[in-house]
């Protein structure tokens, strides 16, 4: 239930105090099997099918660690600019919770199996943020609440509440920033930066398809306020689970003119964790915040260390793909776009897209403008990303091509990618079914400069006079009859030569 909450203005909040964030990052990792048993980690099954004692913390039931979890732990650790650890244990983190059946959960404490890295990100402008990192250590999630009977699907006016513990023990990443500071007004906008950056980069490495929609990536906000003269930080707030870009954006943003109205009149911060409503950009209370010691960490005598050899390390490093970062400054030199373009290009989703359709054999600027204009909207109109559009890479590459030989021009293409997308068939059948190419028949293009000379007297007198510029109308007309289906630029040249005027 949302609550009336004083603000103070943005501006305002930011000319009294410095934010201090840090985030802690989520990640479902895609294995087949979950963290510490064989039970499958397949969505969509029956609630409670995929458990066994391991997972249900029966008594007796001894869990092992799955060893791809590990290695896609090292891998993000690596891709992080983290020091791996040499030797690295699981802890039993005691707290009750009812969808997690053993009252703690398998996680690494103050020995992380990554620790000490950064990312750099890239903000709207092309600056760039670098982001420290104080760990990446693996974990396990917890079953899933469903509160049943109430009118917001939360606890509070439930009358009952359904445990499902299929994703109890699925592999996690938590992966926890050191205190982001010297951000000021754009702490928000680094918070966004750096999630979207992550999430770009765990899907580069392929350990996640880290869709924060569907919960694989998720982002809990910590932030305070420092005083302009302090240097002592302020008490935090954590925003629990936010699932998007904009909402980790949002709830940053909220947060900060929340503690500023607090601060400003005397009150005090409560360390506690709060929800995000998206409806409003705006958070509430949720339970107060526990401290590390509040948990009780002991180390887990269940399962043996874990010591990933160097020569194991450094085979992993060298595997790693072109990071994200890496890749989008090469493209942006071959393709070159500025800073601010690219950044664009990588909002929109289309940077795969455009990189497919180069590959296809078309050349870099006319993928980009056809994922980055008409597909683009398409893709807006219809609410899908560009992936997600009956169009592939190849196709648009034989628009590109149509167009370059001369068969289509620009909005004949537009029609032929129209067709594709409704179904029609390929570019060449959508072409042959709408009669779509263009009029290159030199006595068809001279029999309709003719006419359109012919019926408009007076533009031709302009242009005889000297204002080649009119010649724009007579172009008009002849695309007009030939259902634009002309070459607009030999129209042109015709038109000028039958009034015997150059275009110099």
């Amino acid at each position: 239930m949302t609550t009336t909450t004083d603000l103070v203005s943005y501006e305002d909040a930011l000319a009294s105090y410095d934010p201090v964030m840090g985030l802690e990052v989520h990640v479902e990792l895609g294995t087949k099997t979950k963290m510490f048993c064989g039970c499958s980690t397949e969505l969509g099954q029956d609630a409670n099918a995929q458990t066994c004692p391991i997972c249900l913390g029966l008594p007796g039931a001894l869990p092992v660690v799955n060893a791809i979890g590990v290695e896609s732990a090292i891998k993000i650790g690596l891709a992080l600019n983290c020091e791996i650890a040499e030797w690295c244990r699981f802890a039993r983190k005691n707290y009750f919770y009812p969808d997690m059946p053993k009252n703690f959960q398998t996680s690494q404490y103050d020995e992380p199996i990554a620790f000490n890295g950064y990312l750099d990100v890239q903000l709207e402008d092309g600056t760039t943020f670098r982001v420290e990192i104080e760990r990446a250590h693996m974990e396990e999630d917890t079953g899933k609440s469903t509160h049943v009977g109430g009118a917001t699907g939360r606890i509070h006016g439930a009358s009952h509440s359904l445990l499902d513990y299929n994703r109890a023990g699925i592999p996690l990443i938590e992966i926890v920033t050191k205190p982001i500071v010297g951000a000021g007004e754009r702490a928000p906008e680094v918070a966004r930066a750096y999630v979207a950056e992550l999430r770009e980069l765990i899907k580069a490495l392929g350990v996640s398809e880290a869709r924060m929609e569907m919960g694989q990536m998720r982002c809990d906000v910590n932030l305070s306020l420092m005083p302009k003269d302090a240097d002592k930080f302020g008490t935090r707030s954590e925003t629990k689970n936010v699932n998007s870009l904009r909402s980790v954006e949002r709830a940053a943003r909220f947060e900060i003119q929340r503690h500023a109205a607090v601060l400003g009149g005397g009150g005090t911060i409560i360390q506690e964790t709060r929800h995000f409503h998206e409806d409003t950009g705006s958070t509430t209370s949720g339970r107060v915040k526990e401290e590390a010691e509040d948990y009780r960490y002991f180390p887990e005598p269940d399962l043996v260390p874990v010591a990933p050899s160097r020569e194991w390390v450094e085979e992993l490093r060298a595997g790693l793909p072109e990071l994200p970062l890496a890749r989008r400054n090469r493209l942006r030199e071959e393709w070159g776009v500025s800073a601010v373009e690219m950044q664009a290009i990588l909002n929109a989703g289309a940077i795969d897209p455009i990189v497919a359709t180069i590959e296809a054999g078309a050349d870099a600027a006319s993928a980009r403008k056809w994922w980055m204009g008409e597909l683009a909207r398409a893709a807006n109109e219809a609410v899908v990303s560009l992936e997600a559009l009956p169009i592939t890479p190849e196709q648009v590459a034989r628009v590109t091509a149509l167009v370059a030989e001369g068969s289509l021009n620009d909005k004949l293409a537009r029609q032929a990618i129209e067709g594709v997308l409704k179904g029609e068939g390929t570019p060449d059948e959508v072409v042959d079914k709408r009669g779509l190419k263009v009029v290159s028949d030199e006595g068809a293009l001279t029999t309709a400069v003719e006419e359109a000379i012919a019926g408009n007297p007076a533009i031709a007198d302009k242009i005889r006079g000297g204002k080649v510029a009119a010649a724009g109308a007579l172009v008009g007309a002849v695309m007009k009859a030939t259902r634009g289906q002309a070459d607009a630029a030999r129209v042109k040249e015709l038109i000028l030569e039958k009034l015997g005027v150059s275009e110099g």
